[in-house]
């Protein structure tokens, strides 16, 4: 109650979660999880951070992997770089979905802009180190076999690698103006 018994009225954000769950006919399921966070700017990246990580992760094992003394510790960079990063994006992704406040707490924090700086950096380095050893060591395998596939698979990783860099970059970003609005 405010001055003399007068009620407060408060109005909800617009960036408000509203009512979580998924509706079914006319039943709402799971009201635990907020399904409207991912329509937001930063609801779309975290989730295309943890999708990019997972096609990357099942790129290296599923073509890389007996090749892998070939590429040598570009591809275990990259296999470590993309299961780090699409572990820890997910979890934060199941986080902001469960709980508005902690979107609020974590996103602006100095733990997910560390994060962020540091995934960036890692995909970009381990796109780049993936990227040298395939075109050195894969390309003339891809040029003299035919049906040779790998060559395809690990471009496809490097460049899905930088592009996910690119991505915590946009996050890097995204929890910087938060950080500073609040």
């Amino acid at each position: 109650m405010g001055k003399k018994g007068v009620p407060i009225v408060k109005i909800a954000p617009n960036e408000t979660y509203g009512y979580g769950g998924v509706s079914c006919c006319c039943l709402r399921c799971c009201t635990c999880i907020h399904i409207e966070f991912l329509k937001t700017l930063p609801g779309a990246v975290k989730l295309v951070e943890v999708v990019i990580n997972f096609i990357i992760q099942g790129l290296l094992i599923n073509y890389g992997l007996l090749y892998h003394a070939q590429l040598g510790s570009a591809f275990e960079a990259a296999l470590t770089t993309s299961s780090a990063c699409f572990f820890n994006s997910g979890v934060l992704l199941v986080c902001y979905m469960v709980s508005e406040k902690s979107y609020k707490l974590i996103h602006s924090s100095y733990f997910e802009i560390i994060f962020n700086v540091i995934a960036c950096f890692m995909c970009m380095s381990s796109a780049s180190c993936l990227g040298f050893a395939t075109k050195m060591f894969l390309w003339p395998l891809y040029v003299i076999t035919p049906g040779f596939d790998v060559f395809p698979a690990m471009t496809a990783a490097y460049f899905l690698s930088a592009t996910v860099g690119v991505i915590y970059g946009v996050d890097i970003y995204l929890a910087l103006r938060l950080r500073k609005g609040s």
